[in-house]
């Protein structure tokens, strides 16, 4: 069983960054696409950002340009780099292994002044 632990998150103000990671359990981690999800309070779920396992990114349009997704097989992690941040980007940031349909247990980023 695959398992998620996030780490990264906090407040930050208008314009900072912030960079989440995300270890993943499991021996096949480089053969996984990875993404990174968020939610906010009364919206659903949606996707940010993706890597697939050969390094071929993708980004939501709201984060192009401002976030980078990158992996390091060697240590069995995805972060995401999260720059010049808004207001608009708080929320529980999620993790996902879409092999082994895993999910992280979210880390809070909080973009206030």
């Amino acid at each position: 069983q695959v398992q998620l632990v996030e780490s990264g998150g906090g407040l930050v103000q208008p314009g900072g960054s912030l960079r989440l990671s995300c270890a993943v359990s499991g021996s096949i981690f480089r053969f996984y696409n990875l993404d990174w999800y968020r939610q906010a309070p009364g919206k659903q779920r949606e996707l940010v950002a993706g890597i697939t396992s050969g390094g071929v990114t993708t980004y939501a349009d709201s984060v192009k340009g401002r976030f980078t997704i990158s992996r390091d097989n060697a240590k069995n992690t995805v972060y995401l780099q999260m720059n010049s941040l808004k207001p608009e980007d708080t929320a529980v940031y999620y993790c996902y292994v879409q092999g082994a349909r895993a999910w992280g247990q979210g880390t809070q980023v909080t973009v206030s002044s």
